[in-house]
């Protein structure tokens, strides 16, 4: 058993490795525990030179969770011309139904998406994390039920990724207090 596992991640890695592009290695981040599940390589330094960016410095992003969303939209993100299509496209904007002026339901659209549902659990994972992002996680749940502040912890996760891959830049965390 423990011998596939081994040989997955070895696939894995040469094929990260294959799609290369920047390079250079990530900055030093806080020590976080290792995933039960993780590869037994340096994953982060792979995307980072595969990104050009640092993914995991997002809270509540793994390693993991990187991959899922990096394996499932690509780097390339110009097929998307705005962050409103990117987010759309992952199910995770507000649905306008309207109909005479009145909204009839912002109900967000049912897409079976492997980076949303990656992204959704990145943000669940916000509700103990004591920075920006984990407040406005709390700050939502406060005003809607959780399903629904998890869509829009998602979504704000979503935008976030979208900035970073497509205008390069780093993502620095303002702390809960801002």
């Amino acid at each position: 058993m423990h011998v596939s596992l081994a040989e997955c991640d070895a696939e894995i890695e040469l094929q990260l490795q294959r799609l290369q592009v920047h390079e250079g290695d990530p900055a030093k981040d806080k020590k976080r525990g290792r995933a039960r599940n993780a590869p037994k390589f340096d994953l982060r330094t792979q995307l980072f030179q595969m990104c050009g960016v640092d993914l995991t410095r997002i809270d509540g992003m793994d390693v993991t969770t990187a991959l899922a969303v990096v394996s499932e939209v690509c780097t390339d993100l110009s097929r998307f011309p705005t962050i409103k299509h990117f987010t759309s496209w992952l199910g995770l904007c507000p649905g306008t139904k309207i109909t005479g002026g009145k909204v009839m339901s912002g109900k967000t659209a049912r897409v079976v998406s492997r980076a949303a549902q990656a992204l959704r659990l990145a943000a669940a994972a916000l509700r103990s994390s004591k920075s920006a992002l984990g407040a406005y996680f709390r700050r939502m749940c406060s005003r809607m039920d959780k399903p629904k502040a998890v869509t829009a912890a998602a979504h704000k996760l979503a935008r976030l990724i979208y900035t970073m891959l497509t205008k390069g830049q780093q993502y620095t965390d303002q702390g809960q207090d801002y």
